[in-house]
């Protein structure tokens, strides 16, 4: 995005010459035809911004229809409006307008108003999610899918469609498979509507599939839904443990009345591949223990920090007190580094902000949700509940997750068995559409109290042994005996490497085990 000019600006503001007419529905089909595209095959959001004082007076086309057949044809197009000193009718027209545009209705009030609502509109859209990944389309049944190979893939998906793609896995690796949707931030959404990944060996044999929901109808934020095949254990899965071709679907679910425009997709398939030969994992961590909610964070002042718009540009953040600002339907990401044996917990903190004069109570939310480093959504296990309200008194909310160990992949809860590889772990943070009728400031303020556990498991497998004989094995077991007493269980690898194993003498059970 090129800087702001604002002699130019100012020079073809003067040049417009106002006719007495409001031809609104004209005006946005102009609009989009000035958006330039998007080149390269990139997948962008591109912001059509109303502002009116009253409603369309010219007839056909009726704004609604133009921003309703723009919303579901243009990808990535958002409309907002805002409607100066405006009632009834005219109100109405412009709410409808970015109903059907993907966008959010702001109401000015005075004179004071649309500088702020303009700032709150002009800023969601260019702080919009940067995607990033190699375009791939998916077919809509399992026939001829395109074959993916591990990396970062860009798509679309309309209301009610399956995507489906395939991959070649081998017997013994565990297979990850991701997709985020990003909708216009604070378009229409209703509360079920939901993202879902499966994934299949050959025509008919399902190896699961995961549901995420927007869980909230103020409008759309992004959405992450994920799936693994993970190899059983001792290799009884069945179907699921052989090599061969998977199939994996995408399905989007939308209730009447939510958006219906076309959603980008960003999709990432990883695999993770199996311990070496004779190496003997650490066990699973399955309890969350001290990083619970009541968990003693950092205190202190708080360093500013700038957020980034989605998973590619995540602000890195570690230990400490963090400060950022967001506006309402916004969401900020960060990620927090966290290798094996660590575990991620932390405190959201919505701040006390000026609040706009109002009848009656209106209140909205915020949000929090913890990523694994294969973008794996964290629920909270019952231990911890993301989302609080918000009207404009602090909020705060808890979140984490269990210490990283290679063994969590074989549980059966979901928020052990994710947590299976160390690396960056992604933090979003989101503050409702409704928010923006409450706060007078553009943006709210907000805290992050990150704190990450400081033990992390060492390696001894990549230490050299003495030589085979008596004394290099009571050598080996009094120094595995150290690692033990210092990591209440077997000790593990760095983020990176194999994964967390002891190396048993060869020809010998562990001892431990």
């Amino acid at each position: 995005m090129r800087g702001l000019d604002r002699a130019a600006l100012k020079r073809a503001v003067a040049a417009v010459r106002p006719r007495g007419d409001t031809p609104i529905g004209l005006s946005l089909r102009k609009a989009a035809e000035d958006l330039p595209r998007s080149s390269g095959g990139a997948v962008g959001t591109r912001t059509i911004l109303l502002v009116s004082d009253g409603e369309d007076n010219c007839g056909a086309p009726g704004p609604c229809e133009v921003a309703e057949r723009l919303g579901k044809e243009v990808a990535g197009l958002r409309i907002d409006t805002v409607g100066f000193q405006v009632r009834g009718a005219a109100r109405e027209q412009l709410e409808c307008v970015a109903a059907a545009g993907n966008g959010r209705y702001y109401d000015a009030p005075d004179a004071d108003s649309p500088a702020g609502r303009l700032q709150r509109a002009s800023q969601l859209s260019a702080d919009g999610y940067r995607f990033r990944g190699e375009r791939v389309t998916g077919t809509a049944t399992g026939a001829g899918a395109p074959v993916l190979v591990p990396g970062q893939y860009l798509d679309t998906i309309g209301p009610g469609e399956k995507r489906y793609y395939a991959v070649d896995l081998d017997d013994v690796s565990t297979a990850d498979f991701s997709v985020t949707a990003v909708p216009q931030a604070g378009a229409a959404v209703e509360t079920f509507d939901a993202m879902r990944t499966g994934i299949a060996y050959g025509a008919d044999s399902s190896c699961g599939s995961e549901t995420a929901r927007f869980l909230q109808k103020e409008g759309a934020t992004p959405l992450t839904s994920a799936i693994a095949r993970v190899p059983s254990a001792r290799g009884t899965g069945g179907p699921c443990d052989r090599a061969g071709r998977y199939r994996l679907v995408v399905e989007r679910e939308s209730k009447k009345g939510s958006d219906a425009a076309r959603r980008p997709l960003e999709l990432v398939h990883g695999v993770e591949r199996p311990l070496k030969k004779g190496v003997v994992p650490a066990r699973s961590q399955p309890e969350y223990g001290k990083g619970g909610e009541d968990a003693v964070l950092s205190s202190g002042d708080p360093r500013d920090v700038r957020d980034g718009t989605g998973f590619n540009d995540a602000q890195k953040i570690g230990r400490g007190v963090w400060r950022d600002r967001i506006l309402p339907a916004q969401t900020l990401w960060y990620k927090v580094p966290a290798g094996w044996g660590q575990q991620v917990r932390y405190d959201v903190e919505f701040a006390n902000e000026p609040t706009v004069e109002r009848g009656g109570s209106t209140y909205s939310y915020g949000a929090t949700q913890l990523f694994t480093p294969a973008r794996f959504p964290l629920a909270g296990g019952g231990e911890f509940t993301p989302m609080a309200m918000y009207g404009g008194r602090p909020a705060a909310i808890a979140m984490g997750g269990v210490p990283v160990a290679w063994t969590n992949r074989y549980e059966s809860a979901s928020q052990v068995r994710l947590v299976h590889a160390g690396g960056d772990f992604y933090i979003s943070v989101t503050l409702g559409a409704r928010a923006a009728d409450i706060a007078r400031n553009a943006r709210i303020g907000v805290v992050l109290r990150v704190s990450v556990s400081a033990t992390s498991w060492p390696d001894p497998s990549t230490t050299p042994l003495p030589r085979p004989g008596r004394r290099a094995a009571l050598w080996t077991r009094m120094r595995t005996t150290r690692a033990i007493r210092a990591v209440p269980e077997t000790a593990a690898v760095r983020a990176g490497q194999d994964g967390p194993a002891l190396r048993p003498l060869p020809g010998r059970a562990p001892w431990w085990w």
